[in-house]
């Protein structure tokens, strides 16, 4: 199965359905200004397709995991959800993990890459058998001593970087030839160093690469695991064992953010692999993957309302409550970053009639706080809503806390039912708990929207007086 412009017109028709959905249930409103919408069934699509595009091409048998990212989008449900699809996480953060292991995510089909793991945080991946790619030579040192002293089942690999150089957005090239991710592969002594220490600890059973994300063409991708396949079977040779029996190949798949197609599709990205490196997918490596933004994106929506319709210097401005706070990438970044807009009216319905040149603004107090500038899109009126498109990952699970704005609730959706927790305006709703829905689409609690109470308590609130006290004796006051 390949997701190609077939997908488009389907996940287009369930948006609009849940946008019309959330304000008819009360979930989008005056009193609440903008929400995140989940698609389930464009979510397990995606599971789906991954799972397919590689069944295809490796040899029957082969071991395949594929590792979501959790950075991409943090939250338990989601996890659970891809962990039913037969999807596992990878993690880069104690906090990660425990996402991960909340939402049931075995330890076997866990991976932990991080650049800055710590003493505890190794001891703990070991001792629940989590998979462990080393960053870097003291990362090593650190798992010797652990290894020395306790048996573990985790797979352990030391993770490369090919410097075979970056895509179009350098934040998120990770080959580059300065690039703090791996042990650098062509800088002076590098191989024979990974090479010796393969040699020398034969618990290294696993090399891992990731060339980078978003703005990384297919083919920079596919030249990062020729290398590693490479050295890989450079390091079985020259040991005279076969060691590494997997690669991890990691992830980054860039998402098209430029209409609902969804492009590149898994399957190009195998059968581009397939051509360039016949031995990887033989049967003689198991794999692992690690995509995260294009499992996601496609498949989120934040909806904000427009709270004002202004005009400044003969530009339309529709100021909104999604901005910085939800699209910091964007909103700093918007060249790298771009979001489509969809608008849509009172009811939640498409808005239709000629396309007006205008600004879509966030709530925080810069000008720069932009989701789109100078677009051409039906002209935002007060009491509309804004839809930015392709938010399902790195966006409003990722807040950031410009002017205290608070996180907003996230709801997943599925036409006419689905399984999960209550929706129903943002009230609560535990596992098993029951769903809104109008027989047309069904809503699901995946995050609670942030309270007031809770920004207060995030922000120091109960050491309200801690600073005051610590004056030293003698040191005036201005109180009178």
């Amino acid at each position: 199965m390949e997701n190609t412009e077939n997908n488009g017109p389907d996940r287009t028709g369930r948006r609009n359905e849940a946008v019309r959905a959330a304000v008819e249930q009360g979930l989008l409103s005056a009193d609440a200004p903008i929400v995140g919408l989940l698609d389930v069934i464009g979510i397990r699509e995606s599971a789906a397709e991954l799972r397919a595009a590689f069944e295809a091409v490796v040899a029957p048998g082969t071991p395949v995991l594929h590792a979501f990212a959790v950075k991409a989008t943090p939250l338990v449900p989601v996890l659970r959800l891809l962990r039913e699809e037969g999807i596992g996480a990878e993690v880069a953060s104690p906090g990660e993990l425990a996402l991960a292991r909340a939402a049931g995510v075995p330890p076997d089909r866990t991976v932990l890459d991080s650049p800055a793991k710590t003493p505890a945080e190794l001891r703990e991946a070991l001792a629940l058998g989590i998979a462990v790619n080393a960053d870097n030579p003291q990362e090593l040192d650190r798992l010797d001593a652990l290894m020395g002293s306790a048996t573990s089942r985790s797979p352990i690999g030391i993770r490369v970087n090919p410097q075979i150089g970056g895509g179009s957005i350098g934040a998120t090239s990770t080959a580059t030839a300065t690039s703090k991710f791996g042990v650098a592969l062509l800088d002076e002594g590098a191989r024979e160093w990974i090479v010796g220490a393969y040699a020398e600890r034969p618990w290294l059973t696993r090399l891992h690469a990731h060339t980078g994300s978003q703005g990384i063409p297919l083919s920079l991708m596919v030249r990062g695991v020729a290398e590693t396949y490479a050295l890989a079977e450079e390091i079985n040779r020259r040991v005279g064992r076969r060691q590494i029996d997997t690669l991890d190949i990691g992830g980054g798949l860039p998402v098209n953010f430029a209409s609902d197609a969804t492009s590149p599709a898994y399957a190009q990205y195998a059968r581009l692999l397939g051509d360039a490196v016949p031995g990887l997918f033989s049967g003689r490596y198991g794999l692992v993957t690690e995509f995260g933004r294009s499992l996601l994106a496609k498949h989120g929506t934040v909806v904000a309302r427009v709270e004002y319709a202004k005009s400044a210097g003969g530009r339309r401005v529709a100021v909104t409550h999604a901005g910085v706070q939800v699209a910091t990438r964007t909103v700093y970044a918007p060249a790298s970053w771009p979001l489509r807009i969809a608008a849509y009216d009172g009811k939640g319905l498409p808005k239709s009639g000629a396309d007006v040149v205008q600004d879509v603004a966030g709530p925080a107090c810069f000008s720069g706080d932009l989701l789109a500038e100078g677009r051409e899109l039906p002209l935002l009126e007060q009491g509309d809503y804004a839809a930015a498109l392709d938010t399902g990952a790195y966006y409003f699970a990722h807040h950031y806390a410009y002017n205290s704005l608070a996180r907003p609730g996230i709801y997943g959706f599925a036409p006419g039912g689905g399984a999960g927790g209550g929706a129903g305006g943002g009230a609560g709703g535990g596992e098993g708990s029951g769903q809104e829905t109008d027989g047309r689409v069904a809503f699901a609690v995946v995050r609670e929207p942030q309270t007031v109470a809770e920004i207060v308590a995030e922000s120091g609130g109960a050491h309200a007086s801690a600073l005051t006290t610590l004056a030293p004796t003698g040191f005036p006051s201005a109180r009178p």
